[in-house]
């Protein structure tokens, strides 16, 4: 068995209807794992999750508001009744918000991104982390942003809560290292989603004279996030954790405020 795999094991992604949480939920299934996608979409979770089984994996949808701890602890009682334990959750779930200044950012939609992007990652947190406590074992992968190190003007609110979700990462690895509970934390850039590109903010492979970009130069594609995803719940990451790791390639966009 190649320490990359994941038969045996149960994982939860949050966020898991679309984009970058599709693709780590589908890259789950690839390796083997039983995968329990969700989200507050339920139309989207069915067509997931039935994907998931198409590719040969055990799956279950649950829809889930991840603010509400009643519904998490719901969520991970219903995941381990099912499949017998949990050992990896990767909250995905969170979201942005329209670019405006600093002083033009209403109180309620500061209140509201903290409590998606932070407080929801924080409680899905508290209820794998019990599962995982009791078993004395598991990975947690928090997905925050390169927009939590390096800022993200326009955006005042969705960068702190990115902050402050790398904070609760590492303070969690080391609290929960006696227990053999692995807490990463993946930094998206600028990633080639759906939504991302029906934006218009994706640029394209070939220059404004027709020279193709070199690919370091352009934001990754989700799957290549899923590919970090997959190594940090994989055996293969056993001896990491407490990290913030970006993925961002080397694109101006990202690494630059323009």
């Amino acid at each position: 068995m190649s320490k990359f795999e994941l038969r045996g094991k149960t994982a939860i992604i949050t966020g898991g209807a679309g984009g970058i949480g599709t693709c780590i939920a589908n890259e789950y299934a690839r390796a083997g794992a039983n995968v329990v996608v969700a989200s507050r979409n339920r139309e989207n979770l069915d067509k997931v999750a039935a994907d998931i089984k198409f590719l040969g994996a055990e799956s279950l949808a649950i829809t889930v508001d991840i603010t509400d701890p009643d519904q998490v602890d719901s969520m991970v009682k219903e995941t381990v009744d099912t499949f017998g334990g949990l050992d990896v959750i990767v909250n995905n779930a969170g979201g942005g918000a329209s670019m405006k200044k600093a002083e033009d950012t209403p109180y309620d939609e500061w209140v509201q991104l903290i409590d998606f992007n932070l407080t929801g990652t924080f409680v899905c947190c508290m209820a794998a982390g019990k599962q995982m406590i009791a078993q004395n074992s598991g990975k947690i992968i928090n997905i925050s942003s390169t927009a939590g190190t390096k800022g993200n003007p326009g955006m005042l609110h969705y960068s702190a809560a990115k902050a402050g979700v790398i904070s609760l990462s590492n303070n969690l690895s080391f609290m929960w290292a006696e227990h053999n509970i692995n807490v990463n934390t993946i930094l998206p850039g600028l990633i080639a989603t759906p939504m991302m590109r029906k934006y218009g903010v994706i640029p394209g492979d070939t220059d404004e004279e027709g020279n193709r970009v070199p690919r370091l130069d352009l934001p990754p594609e989700p799957e290549e996030v899923a590919d970090l995803a997959l190594f940090l719940a994989s055996e293969a990451s056993d001896s990491i954790t407490g990290e913030a790791i970006p993925i961002r390639r080397w694109c101006k966009m990202d690494r630059f405020w323009q």
